[in-house]
């Protein structure tokens, strides 16, 4: 299988090809230069490889959620490339994308993930680790103020993503004992999204490049509200 995989949702940028289960990334901490950044990051992993787009079998990218604009510009690129080369995608979380890296780093079998939503929110997501090695998501994502968080059940959880260093006091108050560590400095990155995409993939779960869009948790809000209204 030659996948790639891109992620801009967050302050990170980075692009990843997976060829038959080995990955090779260009990744940056770089705010705000995603757009010049990642076409330039998939071509150099191409030409490394000897491949043109034509001649992959998949792409996948952090669809959300994360930065507007960031997750917006991810979407774009897939789409350009998914479109010309009748391409098919896989749409990857990227709360999900740093549970796994930080399984990757560390063999944390529990995370919960938080990246900071502004107006004193966090994007939420519980992760278990599965057979497979993967990390896969056990509830909903959701975004909510970080004190009306439920306390996680069980205990050995790690905290992880920048919501963590956000909103530290409001998640210690309501996580308590269940968390044994915070990495408040974890940002999701395009090899956990070739991970966790390469075996969506396999089991036949990929859309269109017309589906493939931005996932923005704040419209799940709106729509669960409309529909009660």
């Amino acid at each position: 299988m030659k996948l790639l995989a891109i992620d801009t949702a967050t302050e990170a940028c980075s692009a990843a090809l997976y060829i038959d289960g080995d990955i090779e990334q260009d990744y940056r901490v770089a705010p705000r230069e995603h757009s010049h950044l990642i076409l330039p990051m998939i071509e150099r992993l191409l030409q490394q490889a000897g491949l043109k787009p034509s001649e992959l079998d998949v792409l996948a990218f952090g669809r959300g959620p994360g930065s507007f604009m960031g997750v917006r510009i991810a979407a774009g690129v897939v789409q350009g490339i998914a479109y010309a080369h009748a391409l098919p995608v896989v749409p990857v979380s990227t709360l999900a994308a740093i549970a796994q890296v930080v399984h990757r780093r560390n063999g944390a079998p529990k995370v919960l993930a938080a990246i900071d939503a502004r107006m004193h929110e966090v994007y939420w997501g519980a992760y278990e680790l599965d057979a497979s090695g993967l990390m896969r998501l056990r509830g909903d994502e959701i975004v909510i103020p970080p004190s009306l968080l439920d306390k996680p059940v069980g205990a050995g959880w790690i905290g992880a993503g920048t919501g963590w260093g956000s909103y530290a006091t409001e998640l210690d108050a309501v996580t308590g004992d269940s968390v044994i560590e915070c990495l408040d400095n974890v940002l999701p990155d395009a090899q956990a999204i070739a991970e966790l995409a390469a075996t969506d993939f396999a089991a036949g779960r990929y859309v269109s490049a017309a589906a493939a869009v931005p996932v923005y948790l704040r419209d799940n809000v709106a729509k669960k509200a409309t529909s009660k209204v």
